[in-house]
């Protein structure tokens, strides 16, 4: 697959530019194995949390227990350690009540600046301002879909489809069997089916 742009870019003050005060060579290794999944971690992290700026905490917390616990690293896939450290402090953020009143995004929540950004996901061969609309708003739809999805069934879905970790990462990361995963899987891929539905006739009548 192609290089995918996240959906809303971070305003983190660990970036990839920044050079951690620790021992150079240390420093070098984690930019140059951890930090190009900065975007990743952060759409994960902002699909498991439903909120733009927890996502920035959580993420800015995640890279920076990533950053101490490197030495310890002992190989492997990067990303799937890197997600298992996001998804510890979205856990944390939770216990300490965070989305504790949290509204389940619906296509009318998203700001224009975020509708924006989702449109960075569009066709970029689209010509016309009306195609742009409808690709913006088709992924307007899919981005609130799938936040709607129960959260096991969310993660399980962003993990495999977006971030294409496998399944034995998955569960890995996640605690629980391979089995369990595939029913994950399959259980969200219908929910979403299901829940697209009426979204596609919707859009099918803007396009007339």
């Amino acid at each position: 697959m192609g290089e995918r742009k996240p959906f809303f870019r971070p305003r983190l003050a660990f970036s990839r530019d920044a050079r951690p005060p620790r021992e150079p060579d240390h420093a070098r290794q984690f930019r140059e194995v951890v930090l190009p999944h900065l975007d990743a971690a952060y759409n994960f992290a902002r699909y498991l949390s439903r909120d733009p700026t927890a996502a920035e905490d959580i993420v800015q917390d995640a890279f920076l227990r990533a950053f101490k616990a490197f030495p310890n690293w002992r190989g492997g896939a990067p990303k799937a350690w890197l997600f298992a450290i996001v998804r510890n402090c979205f856990l944390d953020w939770v216990a300490g009540g965070g989305g504790a009143h949290k509204v389940l995004v619906d296509e009318g929540a998203l700001s224009e600046a975020q509708a924006q950004a989702l449109a960075n996901v569009a066709d970029p061969d689209q010509t016309t301002p009306e195609e742009a609309l409808i690709r913006r708003r088709e992924a307007e739809t899919l981005r609130a879909v799938i936040e709607n999805l129960p959260e096991p069934f969310r993660e399980t879905l962003v993990l495999r489809e977006l971030e294409e970790l496998s399944y034995k990462e998955i569960a890995a990361l996640t605690a629980v069997p391979i089995g369990t995963v595939m029913s994950r899987l399959a259980r969200a891929r219908q929910m979403l089916c299901d829940m697209l539905q009426p979204q596609g006739a919707a859009l099918q009548e803007a396009r007339r």
